[in-house]
């Protein structure tokens, strides 16, 4: 696993131990960050959240590429671990917040443009995200939030739009946008 694009193009990053997490494979990832510089054009600036963040590629990819913030929330303790690393590793330790915890209990906090999520694939688990963000209130107006899920799994968006849903091998990606 490495950082596909950015100012740390090709680094490597540290892998949680153990069989918990379930990494989101670079051609995925390089699909979805497609998708999302199509539409956002620049990731310059942006203040992200990545969910079920296992590694903290997600969030740490969009902030290779300019994101000014990322906040990851992750329930076991190893993936978390394995963040603070990749973190350190590549010198954005002060960029990046790390919140232990379940992705579906967020509490009340600030604002993101852009919500990575990637739950483990189980039936409901994308729309369960979606309304945990919701509910803490975590996407800005106009933000984005991007949801891996299994390619038979579709998410209710409820009265945020779906902009764009993408199948790649066993993943479906949606990306889901509040006016």
């Amino acid at each position: 696993m490495r950082i596909i694009a950015g100012q740390f193009r090709g680094r490597p990053l540290q892998a949680p131990a153990g069989s918990e997490t379930r990494p989101t494979a670079d051609r995925v990832r390089e699909a979805l960050f497609s998708m999302l510089a199509s539409r956002l054009g620049s990731f310059e600036g942006l203040r992200v959240a990545d969910l079920y963040a296992g590694s903290g590629a997600l969030g740490l990819e969009a902030v290779s590429r300019g994101a000014a913030h990322a906040t990851f929330v992750e329930n076991d303790p190893r993936a978390r671990a394995a963040i603070k690393a990749n973190a350190e590793k590549l010198g954005v330790a002060d960029q990046v917040r790390v919140i232990g915890g379940s992705a579906l209990a967020l509490p009340r906090a600030e604002l993101f443009d852009l919500v990575f999520a990637d739950p483990p694939y189980a039936a409901g688990s994308g729309t369960s995200a979606l309304k945990a963000v919701r509910q803490a209130e975590w996407l800005a107006p106009g933000g984005w939030m991007a949801i891996e899920t299994d390619r038979k799994e579709a998410v209710d968006s409820d009265d945020y739009d779906i902009e764009a849903e993408r199948e790649i091998a066993r993943a479906r990606i949606t990306l889901v946008r509040r006016s």
